[in-house]
């Protein structure tokens, strides 16, 4: 796709993970089928912890706000009334994991729980971040040149730091200046970029935001901030309209940075 000059008021990018620095293959055939097949298992080995506890007062209290949508499950209280009652708490929350799942959903309850699922998949090893090739060469280029970089993704934190802590490429968190998750607003709401702004210290248009989604790419635009549209293998197609409209690349590497020559 060529090169694409990064404006020269630009002093931080954002990069999004999902089908930008990592492949949604990764997360849609690795990560979610994890969560799916071993929630059960994890509840029931941790249910007694005091980080379990808040995972599933945080998805209850999300039960609760989702209870006019078509499908939604409950999650009862537990009132530690016998064995009974606490197979149905349990069987709740799985049940209310596996359709927040089948819808997509991004709430930062259901998030912080695969977090802590994920993070323990990560420390035995069962589990290992994919990187695109690129990334990594592409990403110490930039911080030579001064420049500041920063994820900003619907996954939690703790996720983001868990997959560039055991990624494929080694542990590269060095890399990182912050993270950003949804508790700092949601990707397609304008607000969230510009509360990063403020939280990095810098104007909206001081920033460059890599993105495979144009919604995001279009809520980040309204807050004045610079965007690139990532194509990568796997991701979704975009329409003649956007692919004419979106600055594109295809690898970090496209990026030139003239402060950098």
């Amino acid at each position: 796709m060529g090169v694409l000059p990064v404006p020269a008021g630009v002093r931080a990018i954002l990069l999004d993970v999902e089908g930008t620095t990592t492949p949604i293959a990764f997360v849609q055939e690795t990560l979610f089928p994890y969560i799916r097949d071993n929630v059960e298992q994890y509840l029931r080995a941790h249910w007694e912890e005091e980080e379990c506890q808040r995972d599933v007062g945080l998805l209850r209290q999300q039960a609760q706000e989702d209870s006019g949508l078509d499908g939604a499950v409950p999650i009862p209280l537990e009132s530690g009334s016998g064995d009974e009652e606490l197979e149905r708490v349990i069987r709740a929350v799985v049940d209310n994991v596996h359709w927040q799942m089948a819808l997509d959903r991004k709430t930062t309850a259901l998030k912080q729980l695969q977090g802590h699922m994920w993070r323990a998949a990560y420390a035995t090893g069962l589990v290992k971040g994919e990187i695109f090739e690129d990334v990594v060469p592409a990403i110490r280029k930039w911080r030579e040149a001064g420049m500041k970089v920063y994820i900003y993704s619907s996954g939690s934190v703790e996720a983001q730091k868990l997959l560039f802590g055991y990624s494929t490429e080694g542990d590269i968190l060095e890399l990182f200046d912050g993270h950003f998750d949804t508790k700092i607003g949601p990707k397609v709401e304008s607000e969230s970029y510009r509360r990063i702004a403020a939280s990095i210290g810098c104007d909206t248009n001081n920033i460059l935001f890599l993105t495979d989604v144009p919604r995001e790419a279009n809520a980040a635009e309204e807050a004045d901030t610079h965007v690139a549209v990532v194509i990568r293998p796997g991701n979704a197609g975009l329409t003649d309209d956007e692919k004419s409209y979106y600055s594109l690349i295809s690898s970090f590497t496209e990026l030139f940075l003239p402060s950098s020559t």
